[in-house]
């Protein structure tokens, strides 16, 4: 029996970037089975269908409203879903739905779903109500509906060993079934040749030399912690860059970085803006000296396991989630002054050999646990298992290990 399975939550594929987006891609793009058929939500400005990787994408319109969009496109996804289950007449679907946005209109559509035998799976993603972008309002908001998600999902997916163990134990009293299926990275290397023009050109805009710069990928956010990589990468006595690949914008929290870090004269500091050619990504991740990873709002990052699996050097702020994704394949830097600095000074001097073992045991660690198809595969196995779904909406915890 086919096992039809609809996907929320993610802004639709193709990917051009984002998690969620590139985790749908892969799902899709990697399904082994015949017995799945996958229905993907796709955010847009107008409606209609299309297929990409043999699933099944709906386009849902959404008007523009600034930050309450996000919950509408769910609140309207989970609609389409609905009724194109009743129309089909299908029997044991799934609905997985990425991350908690809509708490507050959750239990609404939850009972009829459990009416027409579907069950609903919620992946709880990080934790966005610590997010420093959001006002205390809407980290209310956010709380509240992570809590009311997790009262009535019938399985919560964790990508995050850390976000399991926060769920289990900040909500107790729910008791909620959880499983854990990490987030997945590709160990193939970029199709980019050393000498070719759209590296080189990337390279002579901002006069970088390979093996000769720091990276930091991410969100131009606080919680990413750039005044602390910032001002640590400054102490230092580093001859190298620091590249910083980012969505910049000239904001308060910008205005605020430069004032308190003067990054602008130091001219090592690059802030260069975005990249979404992704083989042109990974190529200057694997020409990178080392990686800096400042994400300290769980679960399991994207950009973190990309750079395990392309830059032999990983230097990672210490926080449960960041160290049970890279383990021993990297260093680790606190918020106590001078830990980064010192650590900066100390890995120029490792020999070549020393940040080969590092790339080495970062790679072994992507492929036996965090490689795409090792988690295509598990999650293949959570949808279509019996012991995963019951016709009594009463799952019974499958929980897959990495």
């Amino acid at each position: 029996m086919t096992r039809h399975v609809f996907i929320i939550g993610s802004k639709g594929i193709p990917a051009k970037y984002g998690g969620f987006e590139t985790f749908v891609d892969q799902l899709t793009q990697r399904r082994s089975t015949e017995d799945i058929q996958y229905h993907v939500s796709c955010l847009s400005d107008q409606t209609g269908e299309f297929r990409h990787h043999e699933a099944r994408c709906f386009q849902v319109k959404v008007p523009q409203m600034g930050s309450a969009r996000a919950v509408l496109y769910d609140v309207l996804s989970l609609r389409s879903c609905i009724a194109y289950i009743r129309k089909n007449r299908i029997e044991h679907s799934i609905v997985y739905i990425l991350a908690c946005r809509i708490g507050p209109f959750f239990y609404f559509y939850k009972r009829i779903l459990a009416k027409m035998g579907v069950q609903v799976f919620v992946n709880p993603d990080g934790h966005e109500w610590k997010r420093g972008k959001w006002n205390a309002l809407i980290k209310r908001y956010w709380k509240l509906s992570e809590r009311l998600m997790v009262k009535h999902a019938d399985l919560l997916v964790c990508d995050s060993k850390g976000i399991e163990q926060y769920i289990q134990h900040d909500y107790a009293k729910y008791t909620p079934k959880t499983t854990y299926i990490a987030y997945g990275a590709d160990l193939k290397k970029s199709s980019l040749e050393d000498h070719q023009d759209i590296f080189v050109n990337w390279k002579s805009q901002f006069e970088i030399q390979s093996h000769q710069y720091y990276l930091m990928i991410g969100r131009f956010v606080p919680e990413n912690n750039y005044e602390l990589i910032i001002k640590e990468f400054m102490k230092s006595t580093t001859r190298k860059q620091l590249i910083i690949i980012t969505g910049i914008e000239k904001n308060a929290f910008y205005q605020e970085l430069l004032e308190k870090t003067r990054f602008d004269q130091d001219p090592r500091i690059q802030f260069v803006g975005t990249v979404y050619n992704q083989q042109l990504l990974k190529k200057i991740r694997e020409q990178a000296y080392g990686y800096l990873h400042g994400h300290e709002v769980g679960g399991t990052n994207p950009s973190l396991l990309e750079a395990l699996a392309s830059t032999k050097l990983n230097l990672l702020y210490d926080v449960i989630f960041n160290r049970e994704v890279a383990e021993e394949s990297a260093i680790y830097f606190t918020r106590v002054e001078g830990s980064l600095s010192s650590l900066l000074d100390a890995a120029d001097q490792l020999t070549i050999e020393e940040v080969e073992s590092y790339g080495n045991a970062a790679k072994e660690r992507i492929n036996l646990h965090f490689s795409w198809d090792t988690i295509v595969h598990q999650y293949e196995e959570l949808f279509i298992t019996e012991k995963a779904i019951s016709v009594e909406n009463d799952i019974t915890l499958v929980h897959v290990n990495s």
